[in-house]
């Protein structure tokens, strides 16, 4: 009986150390592509936000008022995955400040302050045609940090994000040049 017993002991300990050293299924790998795209459009949500309120509030053209308030509320959607991907890699909100950190793809772009003060002292027709076209350069430069996020990214949650803001942003470029012609 002792022999049955130790067997009994010994196929349970077996069975029970089975179901608890289960390896870890590894995350996803990301790459620095991946840290950079968000990095760079979250900073380009953050540099955006102020022109989309301002043609959401101010604009005479309803189509403007329309295309910033579905900015606005994309740009929230899209921001959280972003910031919960680069806090759980351990990693920063803004990207490297250096020019030479952005050799690959070219310096950082940004909307002005002066820009955003030059809209905001505009006026009716004047205003919304400066909205429009601060939009375009600036949904152009997320377009192409979309793109590279998109085509060189390696975490596919990312990669879709960036093909997702992608098609986003070039529908809501040919809204601005239907408004700007």
């Amino acid at each position: 009986m002792g022999r049955r017993l130790a067997a009994a002991v010994l196929a349970v300990t077996v069975l029970v150390s089975g179901c608890t050293a289960q390896p870890e299924t590894p995350a996803p790998a990301f790459n620095a592509t991946d840290v950079m795209f968000l990095q760079m459009a979250l900073t380009q949500i953050d540099e955006g936000a102020p022109v989309a309120e301002l043609a959401g509030q101010r604009a005479t053209d309803p189509r403007l008022r329309t295309l910033a308030t579905e900015l606005l509320t994309q740009w929230r959607e899209e921001s959280g995955p972003m910031q919960r991907w680069l806090v759980g890699w351990q990693q920063p909100r803004e990207a490297n400040p250096s020019a030479g950190a952005h050799a690959g793809h070219g310096d950082l772009h940004s909307l002005r302050e002066s820009d955003v003060g030059e809209l905001k002292a505009a006026t009716g027709t004047t205003f919304d045609r400066t909205a429009v076209s601060l939009l375009l350069g600036h949904l152009g430069n997320c377009v192409e940090t979309a793109r590279m996020g998109a085509t060189g990214g390696a975490y596919p949650p990312a990669r879709t994000m960036g093909e997702t803001v992608t098609q986003r942003r070039q529908a809501q470029i040919q809204t601005l040049l239907r408004m700007a012609a």
